[in-house]
């Protein structure tokens, strides 16, 4: 996945899940701004496998925190959408 792919699907996911904010490429990674502060999205090197993803919240980078490490993208999505308070939309249910 590109920087750019990355950027196109963070912010979707910000209009899905109802949240206001921008996404920015980075030296380091992205950039994503809401109102309640800096999120950060960083790739992980290859060494680091099975980890894909670091992330690190407002409140994580002001208690002086390192990122977290998300191993897929769905689960670095989840994280950040619960971290944000983000909408959850409805879910699809297949049988009856």
């Amino acid at each position: 996945m590109t920087d750019a792919e990355l950027r196109n699907l963070l912010t979707d996911c910000l209009r899905l899940w109802a949240v206001a904010g921008t996404v920015t490429v980075r030296d380091s990674g992205l950039a994503i701004e809401t109102p309640d502060g800096t999120f950060t999205v960083a790739r992980a090197d290859a060494a680091l496998r099975p980890v894909r993803w670091f992330y690190a919240t407002p409140e994580r980078t002001a208690a002086g925190r390192p990122p977290r490490a998300a191993p897929s993208i769905v689960a670095l999505l989840s994280a950040l959408r619960n971290a944000m308070g983000g909408e959850g939309g409805d879910r699809l249910r297949v049988g009856g």
